[in-house]
């Protein structure tokens, strides 16, 4: 019997072996699925709710569709753009659907884009709108952020928020909201950084090359541009800290 065992025990070939390997695999399969158990708990337990967003039938009137392909998807949401539309800012917030069709005709238009490139936008009163086509609980691959539009969301806050300009807190809040869904949803914390990989040598990464950046970034920090201007930019921590406690983080 201790001759069995010992051989079982050493792998020789043979019945035994094939069952030494089949427990083995078990094994190994029981204590993966144990340490993944606890990973999924954290991740599910830290998703905040889906804030109220305005659908793009709201603002995009049909006979102004422009024609465009089939939307594009990513398998997850690992971190967000924040823009500004560098549009004015003494808009009545009743006239937002209005504001974002001439956004959404520059885009398509003058710039020749498939969509407008944001995937969400959210206005000084604090409405969130659907940008970007392909359905919102999804991760549609935007045009918001040369080199860095793969397993991210761009969010513009509508208006200019250069170095002195207010930022209201009803638009920072309703960011933080979208923020702490979306990324939410991938287990990822907003203050945390991530590994993104460049996709276009016209960002501030050639192709290929990978960056880590925070997860709720600026649109500065993958592409050469001020946007999403010195205001906006300085209440980004404030956004990444509201985020995390509406996921329940501590």
């Amino acid at each position: 019997m201790a001759g069995g065992l010992l051989v079982l025990g050493g792998c020789v070939p043979g019945l035994a072996a094939v069952l030494a390997l089949v427990l083995c695999a078990n094994g190994v399969e029981r204590s993966a699925e144990e340490r993944e158990r606890p990973v999924a708990a954290r991740a599910a337990s830290y998703q905040a709710p889906r804030p109220q967003i305005v659908p793009r039938t709201a603002w995009l009137d049909a006979r102004a569709r422009h024609a465009q392909p089939p939307p594009r998807y990513d398998d997850r949401v690992k971190a967000v753009f924040v823009h500004h539309t560098d549009s004015p800012n003494g808009y009545d917030c009743a006239d937002t659907p209005r504001v974002i069709r001439y956004l959404y005709a520059g885009q398509t238009g003058a710039r020749d884009w498939d969509d407008i490139g944001y995937n969400f936008l959210v206005d000084r009163c604090g409405t969130v709108y659907e940008g970007r086509a392909g359905g919102v609980t999804r991760a549609v691959t935007g045009a918001h952020t040369q080199g860095f539009n793969h397993r991210t969301a761009g969010i513009a806050a509508i208006g200019t928020f250069t170095a002195g300009v207010p930022v209201p807190k009803a638009m920072t809040d309703a960011i933080a909201a979208v923020v702490a869904w979306k990324l939410g949803l991938s287990g990822t914390d907003p203050r945390a950084r991530v590994r993104l990989t460049s996709s276009n040598s016209l960002s501030r990464y050639p192709s290929g090359e990978s960056a880590t950046m925070p997860a709720v970034a600026g649109h500065n920090a993958g592409f050469m541009t001020s946007c999403p201007g010195a205001a906006l930019t300085a209440r980004l921590p404030e956004i990444r800290d509201r985020a995390a406690r509406l996921q329940g983080r501590g």
